[in-house]
């Protein structure tokens, strides 16, 4: 039997883990041919890889054991160009290109690079390139960053707004006991609620390959952010014959079911984060055009009131005043005025810069009305 939730997927996010890259070139090879056969059917995917201080210790003949932060910071300077390498060396057979996006904990929890963030990978991927996403351990200290990439995997799926996270790494499933410890454990293949049972089933880290800082802990709880999303989440192992491809099967890996629907867990986010002094007035055509599920365009925005920044969320009024829709606004109060009643093509000259056509995009808004009462 197959699984629905894989196949319907439209956007992936597949996060490698340091055992994989470690493995060698075959397991990444056998990673991206998945991913080319994902892409040729009109699937979006994004790459969150670790490896990138594993492959720095290596050529920096740093010891074995625990590094301090100033030398894993060394050690993913030094090895970060070798995993975009890696990546773009398994990729160009198919024709694909990758590019290298790098994060830290500040951009995921500050709106305004939030959106800069989201802006940038949502280009990449319309362009067809494959992001390949990493912690910039350079610059992230112990105090301000995500510590594994199992968490950095769940924020980019909140980013892209997956419909499926997949943790690759060395395991091939959640477990009702550690494997490596008993023989006996059986693998979990569906998970329907992640409640304490699941939980108490989370290990360590690889203490026997000695690399990563992960473990099934850290992916349930990846599980857990990515499925108040609207996310569901694929836990499998990476070495596996086609490790991608094979989760349309039941019995491959384990299957973490969202605990909300994508549109759900968005439009409660937007909803509970309206600035009580930000609005936007529009006409009745940009109103109609919201109502039916577009993006508001500033040509149909009449007035600006209050003050609200970049990344705000903010209420939309209708001619007659009535609030018909609430959403994240992509300009602040300022250059919104600038811009209201505008064409995209006369931004430039306004602000002296030019950004998203969208005053709010269609995925950020909720709308309050049906629109009856629009004239």
């Amino acid at each position: 039997m197959t699984r629905p939730g894989f196949e319907a997927a439209r956007c992936i996010v597949v996060k490698a883990g340091s055992s994989l890259l470690q493995a060698g070139e075959p397991v990444v090879a056998a990673i991206a041919g998945d991913i080319h056969v994902l892409k040729s059917r009109g699937v979006r995917v994004v790459v969150v890889s670790s490896g990138a201080v594993a492959l720095g210790r290596a050529r920096l003949n740093l010891p074995a054991g625990g590094l301090s932060l100033e030398q894993k910071q060394a050690a993913a300077a030094a090895g970060q160009p070798r995993l975009l390498d890696l990546w773009d060396r398994a990729f160009a057979p198919h024709g694909m290109i990758s590019a290298q996006t790098l994060l830290t904990l500040g951009v995921t929890e500050n709106r305004r690079s939030w959106l800069n963030a989201r802006a940038t990978l949502a280009t990449l991927l319309d362009l067809g390139v494959v992001p390949i996403v990493n912690e910039n351990d350079t610059i992230a200290t112990d105090e301000l960053r995500f510590g594994d990439n199992d968490r950095l995997a769940a924020r980019v799926a909140q980013l892209v707004a997956a419909d499926l996270l997949v943790l690759l790494s060395d395991v091939t499933a959640l477990h009702d006991a550690d494997p490596r410890a008993s023989s006996a454990a059986r693998p979990i293949h569906d998970i329907p609620v992640i409640d304490d049972r699941i939980h108490t089933m989370a290990g360590g880290a690889n203490q026997v390959a000695g690399v990563g800082t992960g473990g099934m802990r850290t992916k349930i709880l990846a599980a857990e952010l990515a499925g108040g999303s609207g996310c569901a989440t694929a836990i499998a192992r990476g070495t596996d014959t086609n490790p991608l491809l094979s989760l349309t099967r039941i019995d491959h890996g384990s299957w973490f079911h969202p605990a909300a629907s994508a549109a759900n867990a968005r439009e409660r986010w937007i909803s509970g984060a309206v600035s009580p002094n930000g609005a936007v007035r529009i006409d009745s055509g940009a109103a109609r055009a919201l109502i039916a599920g577009n993006s508001l365009l500033p040509v149909g925005v009449q007035t600006v009131e209050g003050q609200f920044s970049r990344g705000d969320t903010i209420r939309i009024l209708g001619p007659d005043g009535t609030v018909v829709a609430c959403g994240v606004s992509a300009y602040s109060a300022d250059d919104a005025r600038r811009i209201a009643g505008c064409r995209s093509e006369e931004f430039e000259s306004r602000l002296g810069y030019r950004r998203a056509a969208a005053l709010v995009h269609a995925d950020d808004v909720v709308t309050m009305t049906g629109g009856e009462n629009i004239p």
